[in-house]
């Protein structure tokens, strides 16, 4: 499958696989052990984690005894929305690191412009300070690229008065029906990499009728047609399950949808899976 090997640069010249797996929400231990271990197996090389998730250990046990070359793989882990300050940080990446037991992660994102309980809460010198961090662990190495997730226009503007550091990446909501045009309008015009995590809007958009009917005109699944259109709409789409025959499905993407059906899947109102 083509599109495992595939490649895109971040602002910063760091190579970047186009299409991710995504573990949000696979339990630490076996469960994400074996997805991880399976979708190595398949040829993803791009991981996505996050010490949130409570299975960063297992992800990177799975990364170890794979066999692959670590530079081959390329691993995103992420700062705790509620850690808003430098030290804490600082702190944070030490105990991440920890349970990575790597030298480096490839990618490191603030995962929230505010805590999970407070969101929509003015947190911007809490992000410029853990920002500062950021970019010092960035300078060290120790993190190949810097960014953020979930922040909207005025969390990155806030985060630029404050830095002259550029997140390489936005890691966003992202699907068929919700794009968050202004915000990635805005990382498109800024150089930021914009990823695309649930681009399957966690399964609801499966049975999308309207989706279907689009997919069946390339012979294609649901799940196909919305990853590609998440790659042609210039994101790096993280799937996430924990089938190895949809880890293949997922990558099976080798296909154009035409501008006359991107129009019309960028016209399907999405209300009901926001």
């Amino acid at each position: 499958m083509p599109i495992l090997t595939d490649h895109r640069a971040l602002a910063n010249g760091v190579e970047i696989p186009v299409l991710g797996f995504g573990t949000w929400q696979i339990p630490d231990g076996d469960d994400a052990y074996d997805a991880v271990t399976s979708a190595l197996e398949v040829g993803y090389r791009h991981i996505d984690t996050a010490r949130a998730y409570g299975n960063e250990a297992s992800v990177a046990r799975a990364i170890a005894d794979s066999g692959i070359a670590r530079d081959e793989i390329f691993v995103t882990t992420k700062l705790p929305a509620e850690v808003k300050s430098y030290d804490g940080a600082l702190r944070s990446f030490e105990t991440t690191m920890d349970a990575l037991g790597m030298d480096h992660v490839d990618l490191y994102l603030i995962h929230a412009p505010w805590p999970w309980n407070e969101q929509g809460a003015d947190y911007r010198s809490g992000n410029a300070e853990a920002w500062r961090a950021m970019a010092e662990i960035q300078q060290s190495g120790r993190a190949r690229a810097i960014g953020v997730s979930n922040f909207e226009v005025a969390d990155l503007e806030a985060l630029a008065s404050s830095s002259d550091v550029v997140p390489q990446v936005n890691q966003i909501r992202f699907f068929v029906g919700n794009t968050q045009d202004a915000v990635t309008r805005y990382c498109h015009d800024h150089g930021i990499l914009v990823e695309a995590y649930s681009p399957l809007a966690t399964g609801s958009i499966l049975d999308d009728e309207d989706v279907r009917a689009i997919a069946d005109g390339y012979d294609r699944t649901v799940a196909q047609l919305c990853i590609r259109y998440a790659l042609q709409k210039d994101t790096v789409p993280l799937p996430k399950t924990t089938n190895a025959d949809r880890m293949r499905e997922n990558a099976d993407i080798d296909f154009e949808i035409s501008d006359e059906d991107m129009a019309r899947l960028d016209g399907i109102d999405d209300d009901k899976r926001e």
